[in-house]
């Protein structure tokens, strides 16, 4: 399999898939397949797979794609602005990551449902209690909103985030929860009450942007229903 990612913020992934490679995706994520691209809808791993996938933002059935008569074409796209970025895994290299960041994979890439470890990280660390495991042979692409930015943490070197803006991390990593120190800071930084506490070896992915950030600042933009009639040009006109 080869792959080419263009765009910005804005950004789209294109497999090239020999007769003989299977990939799989995100149901909804296609953007566009060559002609000689057979897809099909498929509960893979059966069906508690499948519903195991719904706890974790994903679909029920993903889609398999296949080519037929020579190499072929498929292009996959996340559903908000940000940023896509392939995920080499092998032997004993697991990847842990955000509850909706999987986008697609090869089809010797396993992703599942995994908990977090520790309490304070589930209900405070802004990705909740469950979240996807990345394992296998291959390369997964994940997707999250606004840009990223890649650490590589040394051991025992530690690195303190704002609440929901990590979105993946070797499972090598210690994934934890701490409280802001001070009141004032608590109440009056800015930042809220807990931060995310990531301490290596391994690597870390952080986004610039979360999605509810996003949707929080567009939000005062956005049409307002008022008395079951819209707030656009009808209301102005008295009709």
């Amino acid at each position: 399999m080869r792959y080419k990612i263009t765009g910005d913020n804005l950004q789209i992934v294109t497999l090239e898939i020999a007769p003989n490679e299977l990939i799989y995706a995100e149901a909804g994520a296609m953007i566009h397949i060559s002609g000689n691209i057979n897809m099909q809808a498929k509960a893979r791993g059966g069906i508690m797979k499948g519903l195991k996938r719904m706890l974790t933002g994903e679909t029920f059935f993903l889609t398999e794609f296949t080519s037929q008569g020579g190499t072929g074409i498929c292009a996959f796209a996340g559903n908000a602005p940000g940023t896509i970025k392939p995920i080499p895994l092998g032997p004993g290299k697991d990847f842990l990551c955000q509850k909706d960041a999987f986008l697609c994979a090869e089809n010797t890439i396993e992703m599942d449902m995994a908990f977090q470890q520790k309490l304070g990280a589930s209900f405070f660390g802004g990705e909740g209690f469950i979240i996807q495991r990345l394992s296998g042979s291959g390369t997964a692409f994940i997707h999250a909103c606004g840009d990223f930015v890649e650490m590589d943490l040394q051991p025992g070197q530690v690195i303190k985030v704002d609440t929901g803006n990590v979105v993946g991390w070797d499972s090598s990593v210690t994934y934890d929860i701490e409280r802001v120190k001070g009141i004032k800071t608590m109440f009056f930084g800015g930042e809220g009450l807990f931060l995310t506490t990531l301490k290596g070896p391994g690597k870390i992915i952080l986004q610039s942007m979360t999605l509810h950030n996003l949707a929080t600042a567009l939000s005062p933009f956005l049409p307002q229903q008022s008395s079951g009639r819209s707030s656009g040009g009808a209301s102005f006109l008295g009709q």
